[in-house]
């Protein structure tokens, strides 16, 4: 008999862990978003409104569950309260919309500042002589399962939704690109034939848009996009969901790239932008014509 209860004693303690956080989640998606954090949605991402019924429910079920699954933790003496919370689910889960998904399954932990942050890093001087060094930083998304970011800067994101700038898409495009085993630019695709399209696509808009950093030239993206591969994926999703017609009249084939990924179109969920003003009359009169038009070559 005592060697039946130890059996069945030992085989509940094996199950339990495994068997809990699936039936404790199915009971947290069966509860519906409070209204408070619907509303908190509808103020703090600009274009849940224009979204379809059913992306809004998607989008809701995806803050509940990644709200349960993912640790707020705030740093600095801030206090995380529900609207950061579900400001920060929000955006993140824009990113997994119309598509099986385990919610960032690598993620465990939310790290929020009130600000930018300072963090110290290692530079490599002459002769591989390491100096720490300090940065400003506004997000960051580390391997081990944290996300970084500044609180003042997730509400600059959630304020203007048309420049391009978001941290949170930014950061948790990071995570979306490790979930393929490395940070290099290319998410987890599916097969081979999507890995070739991708890989030729994103190349060569990466080498444009080093191209214009390089030269000072204006470009839809950020030119934090052409420091590397991981950060042009990164970058590229924020214009994706942020600028979605110029990136589609200047990188159409990129943005039918992160179409096919995303799964969404977020032209529908925008209006296009207004036209550039007409080129101003130059000051001065025209030089003449040196040929009229019958003795030009």
């Amino acid at each position: 008999m005592d060697a039946l209860i130890w059996i069945c004693l030992t085989a509940l303690a094996i199950a339990l862990p495994l068997y809990y956080p699936r039936w404790s989640l199915r009971r947290a998606l069966k509860r519906p978003l409070p209204p408070a954090s619907v509303l908190v949605l509808q103020r703090n991402i600009p274009v849940y409104r224009r979204m379809s019924a059913e992306l809004q429910q998607q989008l809701q079920q995806l803050v509940l569950q990644f709200l349960h699954q993912k640790k707020f933790v705030g740093c600095a003496g801030l206090v995380v309260d529900d609207e950061m919370a579900v400001t920060i689910a929000g955006q993140a889960c824009m990113l997994l919309l119309n598509r099986y998904t385990k919610v960032y399954p690598s993620l465990h932990t939310i790290l929020l500042y009130p600000s930018a942050f300072v963090a110290q890093r290692p530079e490599v001087g002459a002769g591989g002589v390491l100096t720490p060094r300090r940065q400003t930083m506004l997000g960051e998304s580390w391997s081990d399962g944290r996300v970084v970011l500044s609180w003042d800067d997730v509400q600059r994101g959630a304020e203007d939704w048309s420049d391009g700038h978001n941290v949170v898409l930014h950061e948790f495009a990071h995570q979306l690109d490790s979930e393929s085993g490395a940070s290099n630019g290319a998410p987890y695709l599916g097969n081979t034939a999507s890995y070739r399209s991708w890989a030729t696509v994103l190349s060569r808009d990466f080498a444009s848009l080093r191209f214009s950093a390089i030269h000072r030239q204006q470009s839809v993206m950020d030119h934090y996009g052409a420091t590397n591969p991981a950060e042009f994926f990164a970058v590229a999703t924020e214009t994706f969901f942020e600028k979605p017609y110029q990136m589609a009249e200047f990188h159409a084939e990129l943005y039918a790239e992160f179409q096919k990924y995303y799964r969404v179109d977020p032209r529908q969920w925008q209006s296009p932008p207004p036209p550039p003003p007409p080129a101003p009359e130059p000051e001065w009169p025209a030089p003449p014509r040196l040929y009229s038009h019958a003795q030009a070559w």
